[in-house]
């Protein structure tokens, strides 16, 4: 049986209005929500965004994926990598705000330490291996089937629900999954910390993309979601930033992806 015919199985049920897809949780408290194979137009499906942002086109998600909850939190990275490279580190509550001040770089690192500790290690009955969100991964995600700015409409008076951003962050991070859910229960996809992605930044899409990630011979990365110091624009679904790969930020992390076999 494919990974994904014994996915199905698993049993979806209602919360409230929502249909609530398989997913799993780990030893380090996080949860991972199955996102299922489906077609999304990528971009800036509204027309106010960026030319990076541009030409919309349509990418098919053929692979189901687990995709974290939320961002990877200070106490996930500390138990697995031993230190903990965070700016904000105050009070008691700082082990579950985002962990930053990390390169995608450093974010290989720590994946490659996690699929040790976790090699041969069954989730739903498959074994799978941890991995970078691919940009279109991450977009699909992030726009949960609407065409919208945000999951929740166009209106940037609503992001204060959703995510913190230079307008109500009070100039730091805060704990992760404090805001509303997108329509997949996924948090924090709007601000907080950006998210470093599998792919090699261009651009443009004149290239298209695919489910599969991106790569030249440059250095220049993309990180997705916009983060606590940024304005409502750049926490855009569509919104793309880039860096190289070895930039650290306080306002750059990481959220995983696990895909089974």
């Amino acid at each position: 049986m494919s990974s994904y015919l014994l996915l199905k199985t698993q049993k979806n049920y209602l919360k409230g209005d929502r249909l609530i897809t398989p997913r799993f949780d780990d030893e380090f408290g996080a949860t991972y929500v199955l996102m299922e194979p489906g077609n999304f137009q990528m971009g800036d499906s509204v027309g106010d965004g960026l030319a990076r942002e541009l030409p919309v086109h349509n990418v098919e998600i053929s692979n189901p994926f687990f995709i974290g909850q939320r961002p990877v939190t200070q106490i996930h990275w500390a138990s697995v990598m031993g230190t903990n490279p965070a700016k904000f580190q105050e009070g008691w509550s700082s082990g579950l705000r985002p962990v930053e001040q990390v390169s995608r770089v450093d974010c290989l690192d720590f994946i490659d330490r996690l699929n040790e500790i976790h090699n041969g290690v069954e989730r739903l009955s498959l074994l799978g291996t941890w991995r970078l969100p691919t940009e279109a991964e991450w977009e699909y995600s992030a726009k949960s089937k609407t065409d919208t700015k945000w999951s929740f409409g166009n209106f940037d008076g609503d992001l204060d629900d959703f995510g913190w951003h230079a307008g109500n962050s009070g100039a730091s991070t805060r704990e992760v999954g404090l805001k509303k859910s997108n329509n997949w229960d996924l948090y924090d996809m709007y601000g907080l910390v950006a998210e470093w992605c599998a792919d090699n930044y261009r651009s443009d899409f004149s290239v298209r993309s695919t489910q599969f990630p991106y790569h030249d011979d440059t250095d220049i990365f993309c990180h997705r979601g916009g983060s606590w110091f940024t304005e409502s624009d750049s926490t855009r679904s569509s919104s793309r930033g880039y860096s190289v790969g070895t930039k650290v930020s306080d306002g750059i992390g990481l959220r995983l992806v696990w895909e089974p076999d």
